[in-house]
Protein backbone atom coordinates (compact mmCIF):
# COMPACT_ATOMS: atom_id res chain seq x y z
CA UNK A 1 0.00 0.00 0.00
CA UNK A 2 1.01 3.56 -0.05
CA UNK A 3 1.26 6.69 1.86
CA UNK A 4 -2.23 7.39 0.82
CA UNK A 5 -3.01 4.06 2.05
CA UNK A 6 -2.91 1.39 5.23
CA UNK A 7 -0.90 -0.06 6.60
CA UNK A 8 0.47 3.84 4.95
CA UNK A 9 0.01 2.46 6.26
CA UNK A 10 -0.93 1.84 3.09
CA UNK A 11 -0.12 2.38 -0.40
CA UNK A 12 1.08 5.90 -0.14
CA UNK A 13 0.77 6.17 3.30
CA UNK A 14 0.67 5.38 8.54
CA UNK A 15 3.39 9.76 6.85
CA UNK A 16 6.37 14.56 5.94
CA UNK A 17 8.51 14.11 3.66
CA UNK A 18 10.25 10.57 2.96
CA UNK A 19 12.23 12.00 5.46
CA UNK A 20 11.07 15.46 5.27
CA UNK A 21 11.50 16.65 8.85
CA UNK A 22 13.64 14.13 7.93
CA UNK A 23 16.19 15.59 9.88
CA UNK A 24 14.94 18.31 12.46
CA UNK A 25 12.06 20.65 11.25
CA UNK A 26 13.38 23.24 13.88
CA UNK A 27 13.22 26.75 13.45
CA UNK A 28 15.77 29.05 13.07
CA UNK A 29 15.34 32.80 11.86
CA UNK A 30 18.64 33.38 10.37
CA UNK A 31 20.03 32.38 6.87
CA UNK A 32 21.99 28.80 6.52
CA UNK A 33 25.28 29.26 7.84
CA UNK A 34 28.10 26.80 6.57
CA UNK A 35 28.84 24.31 9.99
CA UNK A 36 32.55 23.84 10.66
CA UNK A 37 32.19 23.48 14.29
CA UNK A 38 29.30 21.31 16.53
CA UNK A 39 27.41 23.13 19.18
CA UNK A 40 26.00 21.75 22.29
CA UNK A 41 22.73 20.50 23.18
CA UNK A 42 22.40 24.25 24.79
CA UNK A 43 23.66 26.06 21.97
CA UNK A 44 27.36 26.39 23.19
CA UNK A 45 30.43 25.96 20.54
CA UNK A 46 31.99 22.60 20.56
CA UNK A 47 35.21 21.66 19.35
CA UNK A 48 35.15 19.00 16.62
CA UNK A 49 36.19 15.72 17.19
CA UNK A 50 39.17 14.38 15.77
CA UNK A 51 39.21 11.36 14.17
CA UNK A 52 41.14 9.46 16.81
CA UNK A 53 39.52 11.10 19.87
CA UNK A 54 37.10 8.91 21.51
CA UNK A 55 34.17 10.68 21.96
CA UNK A 56 31.79 10.49 25.32
CA UNK A 57 28.47 11.25 24.75
CA UNK A 58 26.63 12.50 28.47
CA UNK A 59 23.78 9.60 28.49
CA UNK A 60 21.43 12.09 30.62
CA UNK A 61 20.73 13.53 27.09
CA UNK A 62 19.48 10.11 25.38
CA UNK A 63 16.57 10.75 27.70
CA UNK A 64 15.06 12.45 24.72
CA UNK A 65 14.72 9.43 22.88
CA UNK A 66 13.01 6.67 25.34
CA UNK A 67 12.79 3.27 25.18
CA UNK A 68 11.47 1.04 21.75
CA UNK A 69 8.58 -1.22 23.13
CA UNK A 70 7.97 -4.96 22.56
CA UNK A 71 4.92 -4.13 20.71
CA UNK A 72 2.66 -1.25 20.01
CA UNK A 73 -0.23 -2.12 22.60
CA UNK A 74 -3.71 -0.60 22.24
CA UNK A 75 -6.23 -0.15 24.75
CA UNK A 76 -8.79 0.14 22.19
CA UNK A 77 -7.69 -2.76 19.73
CA UNK A 78 -6.48 -5.49 22.66
CA UNK A 79 -3.57 -7.69 20.72
CA UNK A 80 -4.05 -11.38 20.68
CA UNK A 81 -2.68 -14.00 18.59
CA UNK A 82 -5.93 -14.49 16.43
CA UNK A 83 -5.65 -11.02 15.45
CA UNK A 84 -2.34 -10.84 14.48
CA UNK A 85 -2.77 -14.50 12.68
CA UNK A 86 -5.81 -12.87 10.59
CA UNK A 87 -4.06 -9.06 10.47
CA UNK A 88 -0.87 -10.95 8.69
CA UNK A 89 -3.17 -12.99 6.07
CA UNK A 90 -5.10 -10.05 5.04
CA UNK A 91 -1.50 -7.83 5.35
CA UNK A 92 -0.29 -10.31 2.23
CA UNK A 93 -3.75 -10.44 0.26
CA UNK A 94 -3.79 -8.50 -3.07
CA UNK A 95 -7.82 -9.92 -3.07
CA UNK A 96 -8.97 -6.90 -1.09
CA UNK A 97 -7.84 -5.01 -4.47
CA UNK A 98 -10.18 -4.47 -7.03
CA UNK A 99 -8.00 -6.24 -9.71
CA UNK A 100 -6.46 -8.38 -6.80
CA UNK A 101 -3.03 -7.63 -7.96
CA UNK A 102 -2.11 -5.01 -4.63
CA UNK A 103 -1.52 -6.04 -1.28
CA UNK A 104 -0.69 -3.85 1.69
CA UNK A 105 2.50 -6.00 1.19
CA UNK A 106 3.33 -4.53 -2.47
CA UNK A 107 3.62 -1.13 -1.05
CA UNK A 108 5.23 -2.09 2.55
CA UNK A 109 7.52 -4.85 1.42
CA UNK A 110 8.45 -6.86 5.10
CA UNK A 111 11.26 -8.03 3.08
CA UNK A 112 12.19 -4.81 2.03
CA UNK A 113 12.58 -2.97 5.37
CA UNK A 114 8.28 -2.47 5.05
CA UNK A 115 8.64 0.12 1.82
CA UNK A 116 9.28 -0.71 -1.80
CA UNK A 117 11.67 1.81 -2.74
CA UNK A 118 9.71 3.90 -5.16
CA UNK A 119 9.47 7.56 -5.32
CA UNK A 120 5.58 6.88 -5.17
CA UNK A 121 3.68 3.29 -4.76
CA UNK A 122 2.17 1.79 -7.58
CA UNK A 123 -1.75 0.40 -7.07
CA UNK A 124 -4.61 0.15 -9.00
CA UNK A 125 -4.41 0.07 -12.91
CA UNK A 126 -0.02 1.05 -12.63
CA UNK A 127 -1.75 4.61 -11.29
CA UNK A 128 0.39 6.42 -8.75
CA UNK A 129 -0.48 8.45 -5.84
CA UNK A 130 1.53 11.72 -5.10
CA UNK A 131 3.81 10.88 -2.02
CA UNK A 132 6.29 8.42 -0.56
CA UNK A 133 4.70 5.15 1.03
CA UNK A 134 6.81 5.05 4.31
CA UNK A 135 7.98 1.82 6.03
CA UNK A 136 5.46 -0.21 8.13
CA UNK A 137 7.92 -1.36 10.47
CA UNK A 138 7.41 0.90 14.00
CA UNK A 139 4.97 2.91 12.36
CA UNK A 140 2.40 1.90 14.78
CA UNK A 141 4.01 3.73 17.53
CA UNK A 142 3.60 7.64 15.69
CA UNK A 143 0.85 10.21 16.67
CA UNK A 144 -1.26 9.87 14.06
CA UNK A 145 -0.90 8.20 10.68
CA UNK A 146 -0.41 9.09 7.25
CA UNK A 147 1.74 12.30 6.09
CA UNK A 148 -1.24 14.23 6.52
CA UNK A 149 -2.19 13.03 9.88
CA UNK A 150 -5.83 12.28 8.61
CA UNK A 151 -5.68 8.85 10.45
CA UNK A 152 -5.59 9.13 14.04
CA UNK A 153 -4.15 5.29 14.18
CA UNK A 154 -3.21 2.26 12.24
CA UNK A 155 -6.76 0.75 12.47
CA UNK A 156 -8.27 3.93 11.07
CA UNK A 157 -5.21 3.89 8.82
CA UNK A 158 -5.68 -0.06 6.95
CA UNK A 159 -9.00 1.37 5.84
CA UNK A 160 -7.72 3.61 3.75
CA UNK A 161 -5.52 1.65 0.85
CA UNK A 162 -8.51 -0.27 -0.26
CA UNK A 163 -10.76 1.95 -0.95
CA UNK A 164 -8.59 4.75 -2.69
CA UNK A 165 -9.14 4.49 -6.31
CA UNK A 166 -5.41 5.06 -7.02
CA UNK A 167 -4.35 2.57 -4.48
CA UNK A 168 -6.45 -0.80 -4.42
CA UNK A 169 -10.06 0.44 -5.59
CA UNK A 170 -12.11 -1.32 -4.07
CA UNK A 171 -15.99 0.60 -4.14
CA UNK A 172 -16.72 0.74 -0.27
CA UNK A 173 -16.13 -1.65 2.82
CA UNK A 174 -19.15 -4.00 1.96
CA UNK A 175 -17.32 -5.25 -1.23
CA UNK A 176 -13.91 -5.49 0.55
CA UNK A 177 -16.17 -8.02 3.17
CA UNK A 178 -18.47 -10.15 0.22
CA UNK A 179 -14.63 -11.12 -1.32
CA UNK A 180 -13.47 -12.29 2.02
CA UNK A 181 -16.32 -13.56 3.35
CA UNK A 182 -17.03 -15.96 0.55
CA UNK A 183 -13.74 -18.02 1.55
CA UNK A 184 -14.66 -20.24 4.25
CA UNK A 185 -11.28 -20.11 6.12
CA UNK A 186 -11.30 -16.13 6.62
CA UNK A 187 -14.89 -16.71 8.25
CA UNK A 188 -13.51 -18.53 10.63
CA UNK A 189 -10.68 -16.66 11.05
CA UNK A 190 -12.74 -13.61 11.43
CA UNK A 191 -14.78 -15.41 14.29
CA UNK A 192 -11.34 -16.67 16.09
CA UNK A 193 -10.20 -13.11 16.30
CA UNK A 194 -13.23 -11.46 17.14
CA UNK A 195 -15.26 -13.71 19.24
CA UNK A 196 -17.41 -11.77 21.58
CA UNK A 197 -19.17 -10.07 18.02
CA UNK A 198 -22.06 -11.24 17.22
CA UNK A 199 -20.71 -10.03 13.19
CA UNK A 200 -17.19 -10.48 13.46
CA UNK A 201 -16.43 -10.41 9.71
CA UNK A 202 -16.88 -6.63 9.21
CA UNK A 203 -14.92 -4.11 7.52
CA UNK A 204 -14.26 -2.12 11.18
CA UNK A 205 -12.59 -5.59 11.96
CA UNK A 206 -10.93 -5.91 9.03
CA UNK A 207 -9.09 -2.95 9.88
CA UNK A 208 -8.33 -3.82 13.60
CA UNK A 209 -7.10 -6.96 12.39
CA UNK A 210 -5.01 -5.32 9.99
CA UNK A 211 -3.97 -2.86 12.85
CA UNK A 212 -2.74 -5.37 15.96
CA UNK A 213 -0.80 -7.27 12.86
CA UNK A 214 1.27 -3.92 12.53
CA UNK A 215 1.25 -3.26 16.40
CA UNK A 216 3.59 -6.48 16.32
CA UNK A 217 6.38 -5.37 13.68
CA UNK A 218 8.89 -3.43 15.75
CA UNK A 219 12.26 -3.24 14.69
CA UNK A 220 14.85 -2.73 17.43
CA UNK A 221 18.49 -2.11 16.52
CA UNK A 222 22.30 -2.13 17.53
CA UNK A 223 21.11 2.09 19.04
CA UNK A 224 18.69 0.54 21.42
CA UNK A 225 21.52 -1.92 22.41
CA UNK A 226 23.53 1.65 23.32
CA UNK A 227 20.71 3.04 24.34
CA UNK A 228 20.03 0.45 27.41
CA UNK A 229 23.75 0.81 28.69
CA UNK A 230 26.23 -1.23 26.25
CA UNK A 231 28.40 1.71 25.15
CA UNK A 232 30.50 -0.70 22.82
CA UNK A 233 27.29 -0.99 20.54
CA UNK A 234 28.08 1.69 18.85
CA UNK A 235 31.31 2.42 17.10
CA UNK A 236 33.24 5.88 17.82
CA UNK A 237 32.60 7.13 14.32
CA UNK A 238 28.32 6.43 15.44
CA UNK A 239 29.05 7.97 18.50
CA UNK A 240 30.53 11.11 16.65
CA UNK A 241 27.23 11.00 14.26
CA UNK A 242 25.19 11.09 16.89
CA UNK A 243 26.84 13.63 18.77
CA UNK A 244 26.49 15.52 15.71
CA UNK A 245 22.65 14.50 15.19
CA UNK A 246 22.15 15.76 18.72
CA UNK A 247 24.30 19.30 18.99
CA UNK A 248 22.87 20.09 15.53
CA UNK A 249 19.30 20.17 16.75
CA UNK A 250 18.15 17.19 14.85
CA UNK A 251 16.96 15.39 17.80
CA UNK A 252 14.78 18.80 18.91
CA UNK A 253 12.09 17.10 15.99
CA UNK A 254 13.30 13.85 16.08
CA UNK A 255 13.14 12.67 19.61
CA UNK A 256 11.51 9.50 21.09
CA UNK A 257 11.80 6.16 20.63
CA UNK A 258 11.32 6.23 16.87
CA UNK A 259 12.92 9.11 16.33
CA UNK A 260 10.16 11.31 15.08
CA UNK A 261 6.62 10.36 14.28
CA UNK A 262 5.27 12.83 17.24
CA UNK A 263 4.54 16.22 15.99
CA UNK A 264 4.25 18.21 12.26
CA UNK A 265 6.50 20.56 11.21
CA UNK A 266 6.11 22.54 7.96
CA UNK A 267 8.12 21.95 5.46
CA UNK A 268 10.44 24.74 4.82
CA UNK A 269 10.41 26.24 7.94
CA UNK A 270 13.18 28.32 7.90
CA UNK A 271 14.01 28.44 3.97
CA UNK A 272 11.28 28.26 1.67
CA UNK A 273 10.90 24.95 -0.22
CA UNK A 274 10.71 24.63 -3.48
CA UNK A 275 8.81 22.63 -6.12
CA UNK A 276 5.99 21.15 -4.55
CA UNK A 277 2.55 21.72 -4.49
CA UNK A 278 1.65 19.47 -2.01
CA UNK A 279 -0.11 21.74 1.11
CA UNK A 280 0.10 18.83 3.61
CA UNK A 281 -1.96 19.09 6.59
CA UNK A 282 -3.57 21.69 4.91
CA UNK A 283 -5.42 19.21 2.60
CA UNK A 284 -7.38 17.54 5.34
CA UNK A 285 -8.34 20.65 7.90
CA UNK A 286 -8.45 23.54 5.31
CA UNK A 287 -6.41 26.02 7.77
CA UNK A 288 -4.08 28.12 6.73
CA UNK A 289 -1.83 27.91 9.66
CA UNK A 290 -1.79 23.76 8.19
CA UNK A 291 -0.48 24.46 4.87
CA UNK A 292 3.04 22.41 3.62
CA UNK A 293 2.38 21.03 7.59
CA UNK A 294 3.61 17.44 7.31
CA UNK A 295 4.50 14.84 9.83
CA UNK A 296 8.04 14.63 11.38
CA UNK A 297 8.71 10.85 10.19
CA UNK A 298 10.23 8.41 12.06
CA UNK A 299 13.92 7.63 11.49
CA UNK A 300 13.82 4.18 12.01
CA UNK A 301 15.19 2.01 9.30
CA UNK A 302 15.64 5.34 7.58
CA UNK A 303 18.97 4.13 5.57
CA UNK A 304 17.08 1.29 4.11
CA UNK A 305 14.07 2.90 2.52
CA UNK A 306 14.96 5.92 0.26
CA UNK A 307 13.96 7.59 -1.96
CA UNK A 308 13.15 10.37 0.77
CA UNK A 309 10.83 12.87 1.39
CA UNK A 310 6.82 12.94 1.48
CA UNK A 311 7.21 13.09 -2.47
CA UNK A 312 9.92 10.65 -2.46
CA UNK A 313 12.18 13.07 -4.36
CA UNK A 314 15.46 12.87 -2.88
CA UNK A 315 17.28 9.74 -3.83
CA UNK A 316 19.98 9.85 -1.04
CA UNK A 317 19.80 10.11 2.32
CA UNK A 318 22.85 12.37 2.84
CA UNK A 319 21.33 14.89 0.25
CA UNK A 320 17.57 14.40 2.40
CA UNK A 321 19.98 15.15 5.34
CA UNK A 322 21.86 18.27 3.79
CA UNK A 323 18.31 19.67 2.68
CA UNK A 324 16.76 19.29 6.56
CA UNK A 325 20.06 21.11 7.54
CA UNK A 326 19.16 24.31 5.15
CA UNK A 327 15.53 24.44 5.05
CA UNK A 328 14.58 23.41 8.83
CA UNK A 329 17.10 24.39 10.71
CA UNK A 330 18.81 27.18 8.61
CA UNK A 331 22.35 25.47 8.63
CA UNK A 332 25.12 24.55 5.65
CA UNK A 333 25.91 21.41 7.06
CA UNK A 334 29.45 20.55 5.88
CA UNK A 335 30.74 17.51 4.20
CA UNK A 336 31.77 15.75 7.29
CA UNK A 337 28.76 16.82 9.42
CA UNK A 338 27.08 15.46 6.76
CA UNK A 339 28.56 12.09 6.81
CA UNK A 340 28.42 11.53 10.53
CA UNK A 341 25.18 12.00 11.04
CA UNK A 342 23.90 9.08 8.30
CA UNK A 343 26.87 7.31 9.62
CA UNK A 344 24.70 7.63 12.95
CA UNK A 345 21.50 6.87 11.03
CA UNK A 346 22.36 3.95 9.80
CA UNK A 347 22.17 2.26 13.38
CA UNK A 348 18.85 2.50 13.48
CA UNK A 349 18.32 -0.20 10.48
CA UNK A 350 16.54 -2.90 12.06
CA UNK A 351 16.75 -6.95 10.45
CA UNK A 352 13.73 -8.39 10.66
CA UNK A 353 13.28 -12.37 11.61
CA UNK A 354 12.84 -14.39 9.13
CA UNK A 355 9.33 -15.54 10.85
CA UNK A 356 8.27 -11.55 10.80
CA UNK A 357 8.55 -11.22 7.04
CA UNK A 358 6.87 -14.96 6.16
CA UNK A 359 3.90 -14.91 3.80
CA UNK A 360 1.47 -16.70 5.09
CA UNK A 361 -0.65 -19.30 2.96
CA UNK A 362 -3.85 -17.65 1.80
CA UNK A 363 -7.43 -18.99 1.84
CA UNK A 364 -8.54 -20.61 -1.45
CA UNK A 365 -10.77 -18.39 -3.30
CA UNK A 366 -14.51 -20.26 -4.01
CA UNK A 367 -16.69 -19.91 -7.16
CA UNK A 368 -18.59 -17.37 -5.09
CA UNK A 369 -15.34 -15.08 -5.01
CA UNK A 370 -16.03 -12.07 -6.76
CA UNK A 371 -13.31 -12.15 -10.23
CA UNK A 372 -10.48 -9.47 -10.71
CA UNK A 373 -11.99 -6.39 -12.05
CA UNK A 374 -9.18 -4.26 -14.42
CA UNK A 375 -11.72 -1.33 -14.92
Amino acid sequence: MKSTHPASLGLASAMLLGLVAALGACEKKEEPKPTTSATTGTGAAATEPKKEEEVKIDRALLVQFGKLPDLFASSDNPITKEKVELGRTLFFDPRISKNQDVSCNSCHDLAKSGADGLATSEGHRKQHGKRNSPTVYNSAGQFVQFWDGRAKNVEEQALGPALNPVEMAMPDGATVMKVLTSMPKYVEAFKAAFPADKNPATFENFGKALGAFERTLVLPSKFDQYLAGDDDALSNPEKVGLKKFMDLTCSSCHAGPLLGGMEYQKLGKVKPWEKTNDLGRYDVTKQESDKLMFKTPGLRNVAKTAPYYHDGSVATLEEAVKLMGTHQVGMAFSDQDTKSIVTFLKTLSGEPKPAMMAKPELPPSTPKTPKPDPR
